[in-house]
């Protein structure tokens, strides 16, 4: 049974497993296993820690690092004394690390020293001279709250006394579901990275409330590859693991071999993340020969003996600004008759209506509009923004997703309100165009925008082959005009490799990168 709300916050969630389930294992990742106990008193050890530095409630502390069990620890070990994990990616670069630090305003930062090349340390002595790891307090005009740098695992192995055990105690326990949990950043395909504030009952609330959809249990060992310091891989990985009571099963860089080993000898019950994750391992040609009879339905369709016919179970549909999905359905069954090709229906707590984009008025059922939702466990602000920058009047926060709602409450995504664009006149709409594509032979992936040819708007692909496949544009072309509207085919075309695909420092396409390659595309 999941905690009741009046109990989601990270301290009680990890206080109630550690006394009823001690030996059962909560975390396996590349080099550490830790049981449910073992976690309760490394994070309990490094709180302890951190409390010397001056962590405490509303303390904001940056976590720079991989998929690991450090990352974990040190998260939740901020978390359990009422501080502010700011997730921050091992992608960014320096003019964007110091923007995130300055935005979240960051007070500790805890960072490895490199990981896949790049050099963190390095990064931010770039940024300025003076962030280097010292035991004097710093104090750098361009970034005024960081105050430390925490090199892992030097620092949280280096020993040293903690706070007192009771101050300990006493900050655990003054934790609140209403207080800060999580600043995590997130942008569009198009807009500057931004800080989205999460509280723990909010962030708790929001993941406890989509563990059934998702099929999450306390017997599950649910894989998910996606990293931690996004809200697929804090919120849908871990919080939802630590909520269920379940098993977490990561790995700093999944590559397909090796992941399908891990699979297979952890008896992975569940594989969530990124479809194109589990397409790129069931590709890989020692997928037939790997014997992964413990997953189960709820798992992405690709890695699974049978996989369910496209469209027959539900996409969820979520945000950095929900915590992950608000609208699904069970992942294990197909969707009702005529609800294929949906999101399912909202969750409970979320309020969803569909407007008009350029009124605001409500539009009937069956009818596009931009999906606005309200809930307890949406986020409470983003950084630097006032309420009435971020949410209606009313309390609606605009998505800036387009999508239908049905007489039944099901949702049926068509797009994102900024990427829709006019073709002579008629709305294109990206994601209708992408789903076309995606159905042709070879095409494993798809993308759309708008670009300008001759001085008009045009419909310009980007498309990601099958491996191994070849497709011409002239193939392409003319298999798009047997599916799609004349003015919906692309103008022009660009055939790349999976790994030519641009993506911003959040993991999300880059859509000016995407316009960029079409500038010497061909046209048909």
């Amino acid at each position: 049974m999941s905690p009741e709300p009046s109990r989601l916050t990270v301290p009680a969630v990890v206080e109630r497993w550690a006394a009823e389930q001690p030996d059962a294992p909560f975390l396996v990742a590349d080099d550490t296993p830790l049981t449910y106990g073992e976690l309760d008193r490394a994070t309990r050890e490094t709180a302890a820690r951190l409390v010397t530095l001056g962590v405490g409630k509303g303390t904001r502390v940056g976590v720079m690092m991989p998929n690991s069990a450090a990352w974990v620890v040190a998260a939740l070990a901020v978390a359990r004394i009422g501080g502010v994990v700011v997730t921050l990616s091992t992608l960014l670069r320096p003019p964007e690390l110091e923007a995130q630090l300055r935005t979240a305003a960051v007070e500790h930062l805890a960072v490895v020293p490199e990981f896949r090349g790049r050099r963190y340390l390095h990064d931010l002595r770039e940024i300025s001279p003076a962030l280097v790891p010292r035991s004097a307090v710093l104090f750098e005009p361009g970034l005024p709250r960081l105050r430390s740098i925490l090199v892992w695992p030097e620092w949280s192995t280096a020993g040293g006394p903690g706070a007192d055990a009771a101050l300990v105690d006493a900050l655990e326990r003054a934790v609140r579901p209403a207080d800060d949990l999580a600043i995590i950043f997130t942008s569009g395909s198009r807009g500057t990275p931004k800080g989205v504030v999460h509280t723990h009952g909010g962030a708790l609330g929001a993941t406890e409330s989509g563990l059934d959809a998702r099929c999450v249990t306390r017997d599950d060992r649910l894989y998910v590859p996606m990293p931690l310091f996004w809200v697929g891989g804090f919120g849908t990985g871990l919080l939802s693991a630590l909520i269920a009571g379940a098993t977490l099963v990561i790995e700093a860089q999944p590559e397909p071999e090796r992941t399908l080993a891990l699979l297979a000898r952890e008896r992975v019950t569940l594989f969530r993340g990124w479809p194109d994750q589990a397409e790129a391992v069931a590709a890989h040609p020692a997928f037939a020969s790997t014997v992964l009879l413990a997953l189960r339905p709820g798992s992405l369709q690709a890695v699974l003996p049978v996989p369910a016919a496209p469209g027959t179970r539900a996409s969820l549909l979520g945000m950095t600004e929900s915590f992950g999905p608000y609208c699904g359905d069970r992942l294990d069954r197909d969707l009702p008759p005529g609800k294929e090709g949906s999101c399912g229906r909202p969750f409970a707590d979320v309020e969803l209506r569909v407007v008009d984009p350029d009124t605001g008025e409500r539009v009937e059922p069956g009818v596009v509009g931009e999906l606005h939702i309200r809930g307890r466990n949406l986020m409470r602000a983003i950084c630097g923004r006032v309420r009435s920058e971020v949410f209606t009047p009313d309390g609606f926060y605009p998505t800036g997703d387009l999508g239908v709602v049905d007489a039944d409450g099901y949702v049926f995504f068509r797009g994102r309100r900024d990427d829709m664009f006019k073709v002579k006149g008629a709305s294109v709409y990206p994601s209708e165009v992408e789903a076309a594509l995606r159905t042709l032979p070879g095409v494993e992936r798809a993308f759309v925008v708008d670009v300008e040819r001759a001085g008009q708007t045009a419909v310009g692909a980007v498309v990601v082959t099958v491996p191994g496949a070849r497709c011409t544009v002239d193939e392409l072309a003319s298999s798009a005009r047997a599916r799609l509207s004349a003015f919906k085919v692309p103008a022009c075309w660009r055939v790349i490799p999976a790994d030519g695909l641009p993506v911003t420092p959040t993991g999300k396409v880059d859509q000016a990168a995407l316009r960029h390659l079409l500038v010497t595309a061909e046209t048909r």
